[in-house]
């Protein structure tokens, strides 16, 4: 589908904000829920041409991003309405959409591989879990044909103010009590040397544009220095 090309993806990590430079103000009114995510979509132009995926309810930033990918069940209950609205591709991997047979979201179900449940999957009809949605994506870009993929909100870390999230739709705007076992990071990184690795063999370059992100196996960069 994207033989060749450039792929963003963009997952669910406070730093998202801060790469498009969008004012403070606007990111605590979407934090607070009087404004809605597609606020941010103007000060994103720059890759609305793009080839984009969407983690979860990054779709509701704009109708530009080609396609949204989940994996959570309770996300897709909470959302449905929205998603059936949704005109670009939609994906997932839990098994729910396809055996419940939700036609009207017409979600495109891709089974997680039971033979290789990190890394990149071997077959494009299977994704590789790799213990979140956002890692998820990467094996599903791959098998679109990306030869690049440049993730963008992929913190896996709470922020300097303890958020979590570039949105407050969770319920998780700032988590500083938290306990850090009840945290979901430690799990989500599980998957990404193998995704290293596997990405390494089939030549397609991973960068990381969060400076500042936990994950430590691809390159660092800036959307700024990406765009320039």
């Amino acid at each position: 589908m994207w033989e060749g090309g450039e792929c963003w993806i963009i997952g669910g990590g406070a730093s998202l904000t801060e790469q498009f430079d969008i004012p403070k103000d606007i990111v605590q009114q979407v934090l607070a829920k009087e404004l809605t995510p597609d606020v941010y979509s103007p000060y994103m132009k720059a890759i609305h041409s793009k080839h984009v995926i969407g983690i979860n309810a990054a779709f509701l930033i704009g109708d530009w991003i080609d396609m949204m990918f989940f994996g959570d069940a309770r996300f897709f209950l909470e959302y449905r309405v929205r998603l059936a609205e949704f005109p670009g591709l939609k994906v997932s991997c839990h098994e729910r959409p396809s055996k419940l047979k939700y036609v009207r979201e017409k979600i495109k179900y891709l089974p997680k591989n039971p033979k290789h449940g990190k890394g990149i999957s071997p077959n494009p009809s299977s994704v590789c879990w790799n213990g979140n949605s956002g890692a998820a994506a990467i094996s599903v870009a791959v098998s679109a044909g990306v030869s690049r993929i440049i993730l963008v909100g992929f913190d896996m870390k709470l922020d300097k103010d303890y958020k979590q999230h570039w949105h407050g739709l969770y319920g998780t705007a700032n988590r500083k009590n938290d306990n850090p076992k009840g945290l979901p990071f430690a799990r989500h990184l599980l998957g990404f040397t193998a995704i290293h690795r596997d990405a390494l063999i089939r030549g397609v370059e991973i960068l990381n544009a969060c400076p500042d992100s936990a994950i430590t196996q691809f390159k660092r960069v800036t959307v700024k220095e990406l765009l320039a």
